[in-house]
C-alpha cells in the first residue's frame, strides 16, 4: 500500500482514507498560499469600499446631505468605487458603498443618502 502525505509539509498521514492534511494549521497554510493571489486584489478592493462607506456615513450621519466635491476628494474619496448603483424612473444614477449613496447634482454637488428599503 502506497503512503499517504500531507500536501503541505509532506509528513506521512494517518487516520481517515480521505485525509489530504496532517493538521488544519497544514491546510490553512497550504489554502491561503493557493489563494494569496487572488485575496490581495480582493482585500485592497473591499478596503477602498469600507473606506468610501465610512466617509460617506461620518459626512452624513442625518441621513440626506449636499456636500461639494472637494470635500469627498480631500477625504479620500474614491469615485471609481461602489457596490451597487440604483436608477431611478426620472433616470437619475445613486450609487451605493454598501447602505450608503451618493447622487452627482449640479455644480460639482453630491447628494448623500441612506440606502432606503425599497432600493435594491
Amino acid at each position: 500500500m502506497e503512503s499517504r502525505l500531507c500536501k503541505e509539509c509532506g509528513d506521512k498521514l494517518r487516520g481517515r482514507v480521505d485525509q489530504k492534511f496532517c493538521s488544519d494549521y497544514c491546510r490553512n497554510t497550504y489554502n491561503n498560499r493557493l489563494n494569496s493571489d487572488s485575496t490581495k486584489y480582493i482585500r485592497r478592493v473591499n478596503n477602498i469600499l469600507r473606506k468610501n462607506r465610512r466617509i460617506l456615513s461620518e459626512l452624513n450621519p442625518t441621513g440626506k446631505l449636499k456636500v461639494d466635491e472637494m470635500r469627498l476628494a480631500e477625504e479620500g474619496f474614491n469615485f471609481h468605487y461602489f457596490t451597487n448603483t440604483y436608477i431611478t424612473k426620472n433616470g437619475a444614477s445613486y450609487y451605493f458603498c454598501y447602505d450608503q449613496g451618493y447622487l452627482k447634482l449640479e455644480n460639482n454637488q453630491y447628494m448623500l443618502v441612506h440606502k432606503q428599503d425599497y432600493v435594491r
